[in-house]
């Protein structure tokens, strides 16, 4: 009886399963094997379109050109269309005019030398602290002061003075940068003050230059290049930290061996020729397509606005993915290659990003870092949610958003503000019903659309605030 089951289960094991597929397929190479050898000399046989997802074909690059080639047509359309009007709109020397003219009495120039002092009174209570001379309770306190005072003073500066706004947008971007530096820079000193106390055992990961001087000495290397603390807290350590192309601090950075000469200087010819570039398509493609929106916006003439907010998106996300490459490739590879300074990850595949969140973390790596280290992971430390973290993380965004762009036009508007936190709804949204390229496509569209209308918007105000006052007054 065994033997008998046993039997059955091993032909039941080595039979083989005969589906209508395999039938189906068995016939069709029979079939078509017999075909060609038939008279008629057949040509046919079982495939796809190449369009069809079945197919399997994914080598569409000649489409991609023709995109590129229809593109570059378009938009030389434009340019001819835009110099025949317009005339040459181009003037190098306005911009110089703005940074250059006077410095000694540009309120800019003040506030960008007067950065330098907030470093050195950072290192001052660091020092102090180490020393012993200060408490936690009386430092925190300090710094908290040191920090508002940082972000606070240079816009009261613009305000009261005549700063030209694209010059006060410039020195506000470099406000925030040393902002966060110095924030990074206190929490660093911090969770080394306290890693090395005799309450705490463990030390922070971040911070761990003793264990990698152990672990340098167990292998039988020198340990005299890490630097632990305090002995980080010096002059050369806390500007190079300043001048690094990053916001987040440590002790002991990744440092390359050498400058390579050729690299730097494809960075720095870049810089230069990318910037005039921006300039150029700045003052005669995007100044008149503003100009000519004010009388839409006047008259509230949605279908008008709407032409103007299309006509300005191509230039507008034009210039910006020139800025993109300009500042995050050429700027920060040439800062790091002069410092040689070895992490140059400062920006990931955004472009193929299928949701917002995604763009988010992979467009601008140093800041995306910094909201990770410095604020969503002690959020989460304290209790806070992962989502009460992400939206105070876009909070924080939003707000210097709205700092570089209200500030500089002496306006206080929250159209950056919103727009920043609308993200937050749209990503759920794009998460949700969009997938694949559907969410990629978005992503470009909300690129493509957001800044402009939001550089309408501020444009709007900015005239009836300055402008439009001064022609009733006529």
């Amino acid at each position: 009886m065994s033997f008998v089951e046993e039997s059955g289960n091993l032909r039941l094991r080595r039979a083989k399963s005969v589906t209508l597929g395999n039938l189906v397929e068995g016939e069709s190479r029979k079939e078509n094997r017999l075909r060609t050898v038939q008279p008629d000399k057949p040509c046919h046989k079982h495939r796809d379109s190449l369009l069809s997802s079945s197919s399997g074909y994914t080598n569409y690059r000649g489409v991609l050109n023709l995109c590129i080639v229809l593109l570059v047509l378009s938009n030389a359309r434009v340019a001819l269309e835009n110099i025949i009007k317009y005339g040459i709109l181009i003037d190098p020397v306005q911009w110089f005019k703005v940074f250059l003219s006077r410095p000694t009495h540009s309120p800019s120039t003040l506030i960008l030398f007067g950065l330098g002092i907030f470093p050195l009174l950072s290192l001052g209570i660091e020092k102090l602290l180490a020393k012993g001379h200060l408490s936690e309770n009386i430092s925190r306190f300090l710094i908290v002061c040191l920090l508002t005072a940082e972000v606070l003073i240079p816009p009261v500066v613009v305000y009261v003075t005549d700063c030209h706004a694209v010059a006060a947008s410039f020195v506000l971007g470099f406000v925030a940068i040393v902002f966060f530096k110095l924030i990074s820079y206190h929490m660093v000193n911090f969770w080394c003050r306290e890693s090395s106390s005799p309450t705490h055992k463990v030390r922070r990961r971040s911070v761990s230059s003793d264990r990698g001087r152990r672990k340098d000495v167990r292998n039988g290397g020198s340990s005299s290049n890490l630097v632990s603390y305090p002995n980080n807290l010096n002059l050369k350590d806390v500007y190079y930290f300043l001048l690094a192309p990053t916001l987040c601090y440590e002790l002991n950075f990744p440092r390359s061996t050498r400058i390579r000469k050729r690299f730097l200087v494809k960075r720095l010819l870049e810089m230069l020729f990318l910037l005039q570039l921006i300039l150029c398509l700045f003052q005669q493609w995007m100044v008149p397509t503003i100009n000519n929106s004010l009388k839409p916006l006047q008259d509230m003439d949605y279908s008008r606005m709407l032409e103007r907010l299309l006509k300005l998106a191509v230039p507008n996300h034009f210039i910006w993915l020139i800025f993109f490459y300009w500042y995050f490739h050429s700027c920060l590879n040439a800062v790091a290659e002069i410092l040689k300074f070895g992490d140059r990850n400062f920006y990931n595949d955004w472009w193929n990003s299928e949701s917002i969140q995604y763009f988010w973390q992979n467009w601008n790596i140093p800041v995306h870092k910094w909201c990770v280290r410095h604020l969503y992971i002690p959020l989460l430390q304290s209790g806070v949610t992962k989502s009460q973290a992400s939206i105070a993380v876009f909070f924080v965004s939003a707000f210097f958003h709205e700092y570089l762009v209200s500030v500089p036009l002496k306006m206080f508007r929250v159209w950056a503000f919103l727009g920043m936190l609308s993200q937050i709804p749209f990503s759920s949204f794009v998460e949700k019903y969009l997938h694949n390229q559907y969410g990629n496509m978005a992503v470009w569209i909300s690129l493509i659309i957001g800044q402009p209308l939001c550089i309408l918007m501020y444009y709007h105000d900015y005239y009836v605030i300055h402008f439009k006052s001064v022609e009733a007054a006529q």
